[in-house]
């Protein structure tokens, strides 16, 4: 049996919540338009939210602005840029193809969500477009859009997420090599881990 007070059914969220103005509504499109055109084309950095048969997993994904590209007006293309190779994200894809993406843009309130499906190519010619530095990404996710709509300001307002002033000094938070060497019994991470990472980053950035 749930905890008293604990929300059960989709009527009491109705009754706590009540109903989305028309301005919450509207706003969702089935294919871009021009205006979320404009906010994917500047938008350095998204969250990529997948399923899968072991859970969900949210991934931060990060380029230059426009890194996600607009193939049409119901699909856009990711490159799957380098990372830690876990693969959570892709393992997902090949069997639940059901994505969520929050693109966010520095200095801007207005965020923009993206949910749809998708599916994982290797296509030589495309990945070669994608190429920085003459390195092309192992894959490219490509997303055909469900719906797509912004999402208002109040969560980056209320945060001050792009005030200076609030920035946290990394002096004052566990590093990478830390947290590693913690959960290793000091087998992988500490020090060295830290002073290595930027220039091994710098190397492996694509």
């Amino acid at each position: 049996m749930p905890p008293p007070a604990t929300i059960t059914t989709i009527a009491q969220l109705e009754t706590l919540y009540g109903h989305p103005n028309q301005a919450s509504t509207v706003k969702v499109a089935a294919r871009l338009t021009a205006h979320y055109r404009a906010l994917i084309a500047a938008s350095p950095f998204a969250a990529l939210a997948t399923a899968g048969p072991e859970g969900l997993d949210c991934s931060p994904r990060g380029d230059l602005p426009g890194f996600v590209r607009v193939h049409d007006d119901s699909t856009l293309l990711m490159p799957d840029r380098r990372g830690n190779n876990r693969i959570d994200t892709l393992r997902n894809i090949v069997r639940d193809p059901r994505v969520a993406l929050l693109f966010l843009i520095p200095g801007v309130g207005t965020t923009l969500r993206v949910n749809g499906r998708a599916h994982i190519t290797t296509d030589p010619e495309l990945l070669a477009t994608f190429a920085v530095e003459g390195k092309p990404p192992r894959s490219v996710i490509v997303i055909a859009i469900d719906d797509v709509y912004f999402q208002c300001a109040r969560a980056i307002v209320r945060s001050e997420l792009w005030n200076p002033a609030r920035h946290v000094d990394p002096q004052n938070l566990p590093t990478p090599g830390q947290i590693l060497a913690g959960m290793s019994e000091n087998c992988v991470g500490g020090d060295e881990y830290d002073r290595a990472w930027p220039e091994r980053a710098r190397k492996t950035m694509w």
